[in-house]
């Protein structure tokens, strides 16, 4: 590996590392403080923490910006490797590093589409990783000049140099240590089965594409379950949101649900209550926030408060397909124009009150994210693909009836 294309691999190792660790980070403050915004949480459009909290976020519970920091760890020191071990190892140090950046940039490629084009949302530590692998796959491509079949060869050969060399076993064992404890210790996202990733986020015709699951139904029966001082009013299944009207999640459950909850509104009227608690991620109406990662989100959690019964769909919906762009000016107008609203200004402050009460009830209930959802009392960070939403009411609703 010439000394040039070395020094190129070890920048963009060390870019991918600081970047993925910023992530890990971030990730991590997310998990554990409710009341932190990330930098780069910029706009409802541009937003890491949003990219962290959804399902591409994590593989197993485990953040993936952990494996990136890894990885980049791990393509770090072979660089290094690349300028200064010997000339006998170093020619092999861009075919290691062109074979590792070619399975990063497959990674990279399919959390790209995820982000811009599922989730709609920008990631700036994201893209900085996503230019480090290309960066490390262009070069170490390039700088590679021996056949890739002969590397399992040359790796076996290359183990036997290093394990003779303190320094290189040192390195190795500090790495394998600080990934292990990194793996142990970094709190877990509730981990979900692997098919609930994938399933289908919307029914046909309402009706669930699958039966029940027992691998959905063990994951459901594990989550935490609580008493809340929401009445049922005679419902079987009552089902709590905390939702912010800026949330890009929030919006797509709102969407995907439509269909089940229609279904069940059909086929057992009054069977189910469904209650919405605000909870706006907006430091003007929620304490916990340094600042505002929605800010037009406190003034729709007032308009939906203040808009009569037969404007409310509407409005509901304005705000859902509005959120990128959506400004307290905007909201005020939609309020007075969808929603006939026309003393939104004076009656602000006193309806703020009690958004702020549905935010301090969400805390006291370990609010961290939304939506979140409480089903029965079970909690459900996040929103559940439509079919495990509707399978999660056929419990509770065989579980009332059964008491």
């Amino acid at each position: 590996m010439s000394k040039t294309a070395g020094r190129l691999a070890v920048l963009f190792s060390l870019l991918g590392l600081l970047a993925s660790g910023a992530a890990a980070y971030t990730h991590y403050r997310v998990l554990t403080d409710q009341s932190y915004v990330s930098f780069c949480d910029v706009s409802a459009t541009v937003s890491c923490s949003e990219v962290y909290q959804s399902q591409y976020g994590s593989v197993g519970g485990v953040s993936v910006a952990v494996f990136g920091v890894l990885w980049f760890g791990f393509a770090t020191l072979l660089s290094m490797a690349g300028v200064g071990a010997r000339p006998s190892v170093r020619e092999s140090i861009p075919g290691y590093l062109f074979a590792g950046s070619t399975l990063a940039l497959s990674v990279v490629l399919y959390l790209g589409y995820a982000s811009f084009f599922v989730l709609n949302r920008v990631c700036v530590l994201c893209l900085l990783t996503y230019v480090a692998a290309i960066g490390l796959f262009l070069v170490s491509g390039a700088g590679t000049k021996i056949p890739i079949l002969s590397l399992p060869r040359r790796a076996s050969d290359d183990l036997r140099v290093l394990s003779a060399s303190p320094l290189a076993i040192a390195l190795t064992a500090l790495f394998v240590a600080g990934a292990a404890s990194t793996l142990a210790f970094f709190p877990r996202d509730a981990a979900r089965p692997e098919a609930m990733v994938d399933a289908s986020a919307t029914l046909e015709d309402g009706q669930p594409a699958q039966g029940p699951d027992p691998e959905f139904q063990k994951w459901y029966l594990a989550q935490p379950r609580v008493s809340l001082e929401v009445p049922a009013e005679g419902a079987q299944v009552l089902i709590v949101k905390f939702n912010d009207f800026q949330c890009p999640a929030c919006g797509q459950s709102y969407q995907n649900y439509k269909s089940v909850l229609a279904k069940y509104e059909e086929e057992q009227p009054g069977a189910l209550r469904v209650v919405l608690k605000d909870f706006p991620l907006e430091s003007e109406c929620n304490g916990n926030m340094s600042s505002d990662v929605h800010p037009a989100a406190c003034e729709a959690a007032v308009a939906m408060r203040l808009v009569d019964p037969e404007h409310a769909d509407a409005l509901e919906e304005w705000l859902y397909s509005h959120q990128p762009a959506m400004t307290p000016q905007s909201v005020k107008e939609a309020a007075r124009n969808i929603g006939q609203i026309e003393d939104f200004d004076a009656r602000y402050s006193v309806t703020l009150e009690a958004v702020r009460a549905d935010i301090e009830y969400g805390r006291q209930l370990g609010i961290r994210s939304t939506p979140t959802f409480f089903i029965n009392g079970a909690k459900v960070e996040g929103s559940l693909p439509a079919q495990y939403f509707d399978q999660a009411i056929a419990y509770e609703l065989e579980r009332a009836t059964s008491q």
